[in-house]
């Protein structure tokens, strides 16, 4: 095999890595549709997130099945390390989509895009600082102009965009583990999933029990919520797929697409 041809299947793979982020960014961009469209129902914040979660983790193990890769989440869960770190990833996960459904739901829209349009300027930064990722000049003028950017809407909110904090910390701080996480795109994003459907489960037969869950009340929020699932796991699983394979720094210049969609 020519000396050149691991060099060319990197770069296929880095291709293939862009592909993906371009669709999860772009999938991420219509996500306020979806929730604004289950909370016109009545369902609110954490009956929403838990419905994300449960779905989610259906959706989750079909792509696993779909990918064979039930023996990566055998291998997955007799790793202590790795399912502490995944641990982690989906408490910041969960504390994203928490705070953004909250946002999108509440009339605060522009102020969580501001949160996406931080998380890329953390991604260049955690990928310069932790990975060693090398920034041009060009990028640096591009980071430049991003935070020029970011401080003007933070000035034109009137007051600390404590909202677009937390969603940037949480998910750029997802990034950061899910790229250190050995596990694959889709057992790791499974096994997040079963972590998180504990308490969520419970919450939800909780609500159903007491006559406050919305599952029930007819076939079309029934079907938003469950569609919830599928919206949730297929941008994500692109995403950690992609983190894997591509600079972070990289990764957060399509982090741009999200909230300018939005």
């Amino acid at each position: 095999m020519p000396d050149s041809a691991p060099a060319e299947l990197a770069a296929a793979e880095q291709r293939k890595a862009v592909i993906a982020g371009v669709i999860c960014y772009v999938f991420w961009g219509v996500v306020p549709l979806v929730l604004q469209a289950i909370a016109a129902y009545g369902p609110g914040t954490w009956e929403i997130m838990c419905h994300r979660i449960v779905w989610g983790l259906v959706a989750s193990a079909i792509f696993v099945a779909g990918a064979r890769q039930w023996p990566q989440v055998l291998v997955v869960l007799g790793q202590p390390k790795t399912l502490m770190w995944l641990t982690l990833s989906a408490v910041f996960i969960a504390t994203n989509w928490t705070l953004y459904i909250w946002a999108v739901n509440h009339g605060r829209t522009i102020e969580a895009s501001l949160g996406y349009y931080i998380t890329p300027l953390l991604n260049m930064a955690a990928g310069a600082l932790l990975f060693r990722e090398r920034i041009g000049r060009i990028g640096q003028a591009a980071i430049g102009l991003a935070l020029v950017g970011v401080v003007i809407q933070a000035v034109a909110l009137g007051h600390l965009p404590y909202v677009s904090l937390i969603l940037a910390v949480s998910f750029g701080s997802y990034g950061i583990v899910r790229k250190r996480v050995t596990a694959d795109a889709l057992p790791g994003l499974f096994i997040e999933c079963l972590i998180l459907s504990v308490p969520g489960l419970a919450y939800i037969a909780w609500l159903q029990h007491s006559g406050a869950g919305h599952f029930t009340n007819g076939a079309a929020v029934a079907a938003w919520l469950i569609f919830s699932g599928p919206v949730t796991a297929a941008p994500l699983a692109l995403f950690a797929w992609a983190a894997r394979r591509m600079p972070l720094s990289t990764l957060g210049f399509l982090q741009f697409l999200a909230p300018t969609i939005a």
